[in-house]
């Protein structure tokens, strides 16, 4: 910055992006403009700077009309050295013509991802301040705008292509410091509705200090409340609370007084507490680049700190909601006229920003890679060794190893030249859009039983276990690694991969609505595999409960029940069903109904491991169901 140049900046959040400003911003005469989206952020960052000797001040609309002048007045005398604004503000022609006749020495946008469509929170009003800065006066007298800078923590190849252009910024200086942040462990974990989520919620913040993100400011409430019902002290923070109730929470947070906040993503925190331990979000983000900035609040001191997702695809419906609502509904964030066009397109870029994140949720691969590549950073490898996939990690027994043979098989046959979607397409047989390369394989339509959906999982897990690679480039075709093949040729038969794991399903169905099986059999078509109804072993996945032998009630029950407890029993432990038992070994436990230990150990797949671990469980759930 100090040369004169253009600066587009890109760092990690905690990395000291706001030094990247303030800094130079003692050096220079003249006043440092930076454009803040955030109240909050702006308001910490000044009286950080003012409690440090340095002049600052901020211009926003929780101040006083007398606070709003003192700051214009210091600004004009050249007696500040940064100046924030929020960017409604450049919608004044009076703000205009005042900000003309400040010496600028910087015009800095922080958040500047806020200026593309492509941006996690994109702003209509950073828009016009290309303009804005066309109209400043330089400080050091010299000719056009002052020199502009723009930082981010967030921002995909595509975006920053954006907001070089929409800026205008004059051949920028290009710093991309790269976006892991090694000491965050990255969870997710699968819940099966809100009720779960709560009875997970304050075992997850324990006596750390901790985020705790939500998608409305009903559920913020809702976890602040379940946490202060288990004598955790925390406060919600959201756009509905009164200005003086956020103030008490956000000054509480950043003092340390107040250990946990429960905050929507809309208001952001703006906080710089450099000693969080925990981010949980209770609901899915709406993109990664909304995760990412906000899990990048935890552990800014360098400790370990933890990031997890409680992932319940019925989310999903409520981001689909909050982004598809009219924008009259929404609280109002710009000044800018609504065009209903610019507005039908954004929403369908944010479809597409929650896929991606919905992706990230599912996702059996590493993490911790996933979102690197996202962002296009060079750095990302797998396995990392560092999340919660990488740690599940497990050794999978013959059916799993088949199935992963399979896809190895498929990627090999379809000459390592095509990505994830096809190959996962050509391998479930499902045909449409299928290249003619694809359609006549040996391994077309071999795991048409599985589904598509379910071998992507596959695939990434199979890439977090380093079996598969994708290529660097838009295409990301998929090829074997040297021990993805000789795992495919069997001369590798330890497989350790995280295997995907089932949704869970919901607690409790009404009575009298159709189950899977009852569905699928009007139908003709059955779950595919990872749904709530769907069956959880690799060589049989997709298909529905297994049907009861000869229609008898006893072997339906036995089934039932212990279908019921493998799910609970592999989320306790993080891992597929089919790891615990196989779909085979429940249908001979459920046809002989085995009322000693002996006879449990005679049904084909219970051996000596499984029977002293589950053995007197298992004999527990078959004389139950049969009675």
């Amino acid at each position: 910055m100090l040369d004169g140049h253009d600066v587009l900046a890109v760092m990690p959040t905690g990395s000291g992006k706001s030094l990247g400003f303030q800094l130079p911003a003692l050096m220079l005469p003249g006043t440092t403009l930076v454009v803040s989206p955030l109240i909050s952020l702006m308001k910490d960052q000044v009286d950080e700077l003012n409690r440090r000797g340095i002049r600052a001040s901020a211009l926003h609309s929780l101040l006083t009309n007398d606070a709003r002048r003192e700051a214009l007045d210091a600004a004009r005398q050249g007696a500040l050295r940064l100046l924030y604004v929020a960017p409604e503000r450049f919608a004044s022609e009076h703000f205009a013509g005042l900000l003309r006749g400040l010496p600028i020495a910087r015009f800095v946008v922080d958040e500047a991802h806020c200026v593309s469509e492509w941006g996690h929170d994109f702003r209509p009003d950073y828009r016009r301040l290309r303009a804005a800065a066309e109209e400043c006066r330089r400080s050091d007298g010299g000719a056009g705008r002052p020199p502009m800078a723009a930082f981010t923590a967030t921002a995909t190849p595509e975006v920053r292509d954006d907001i070089v252009d929409l800026l205008g910024l004059a051949m920028p200086h290009l710093v991309v410091a790269g976006f892991d942040r090694p000491n965050i462990e990255l969870r997710v974990r699968p819940v099966s509705g809100e009720h779960e989520k709560h009875e997970r919620l304050a075992a997850l913040v324990g006596t750390r200090r901790a985020l705790v993100y939500a998608s409305t400011r009903r559920k913020a409430e809702a976890a602040a409340q379940t946490l202060t019902a288990a004598r955790i002290e925390s406060a919600a923070y959201h756009a509905g609370l009164g200005d003086e109730e956020r103030t008490r929470v956000q000054d509480g947070f950043a003092s340390g007084a107040l250990r946990v906040v429960c905050a929507t993503n809309a208001f952001g925190m703006g906080i710089d507490r450099p000693d969080v331990e925990a981010v949980i979000h209770v609901d899915i983000p709406g993109s990664i680049e909304a995760y990412y900035q906000e899990i990048g609040r935890a552990g800014r001191d360098g400790r370990q700190a933890t990031a997890t997702l409680l992932w319940n695809y019925a989310d999903v419906k409520t981001r689909e909601f909050l982004i598809d609502r009219d924008r009259e509904e929404q609280p109002g964030r710009s000044t800018v006229p609504i065009d209903p066009e610019d507005v039908a397109r954004r929403k369908q870029i944010e479809h597409k920003k929650l896929r991606r994140m919905v992706a990230y949720a599912d996702s059996a691969g590493c993490l911790r890679a996933t979102i690197l590549r996202y962002f296009g950073d060079p750095a990302a490898h797998e396995p990392c060794g560092a999340c919660g996939n990488c740690h599940r990690q497990a050794v999978l027994d013959q059916d799993g190893r088949e199935f992963v043979r399979k896809i190895l098989s498929g990627i090999t046959r379809a000459g390592e030249r095509f990505g994830r979607r096809k190959i996962a397409a050509m391998l479930a047989g499902d045909m449409d859009d299928l290249p003619e390369s694809l359609k006549n394989l040996s391994t077309t339509g071999l795991l048409q039983h599985a589904g598509a959906r379910s071998v992507e999982q596959w695939i990434d897990a199979a890439g977090g276990a380093g079996l598969v690679r994708a290529s660097d480039d838009q295409y990301r075709t998929l090829s074997l690694t040297p021990l993805g093949r000789d795992v495919m040729t069997g001369r590798v038969d330890d497989v350790r991969m995280a295997a995907p794991v089932a949704r869970p399903a919901k607690v409790k169905r009404r009575a009298g609505t159709r189950g899977p099986a009852k569905r699928a059999a009007k139908t003709g078509r059955t779950a595919k595999w990872g749904q709530t109804s769907s069956a959880d072993s690799p060589s049989n996945l997709g298909s529905d409960l297994i049907s009861p032998v000869s229609g008898a009630e006893p072997v339906a029950a036995v089934i039932t029940a212990l279908r019921a407890w493998r799910l609970e029993h592999a989320r306790q432990r993080g891992v597929a069903p089919f790891v615990i038992l196989h779909d085979r070994t429940l249908t001979a436990i459920a046809t002989s109904l085995p009322r000693s230990i002996d006879q449990l150990h005679a049904v084909p797949g219970i051996g000596p491991g499984k029977l002293a671990a589950y053995g007197e469980t298992i004999l527990a759930l078959v004389a139950a169901a049969r009675s």
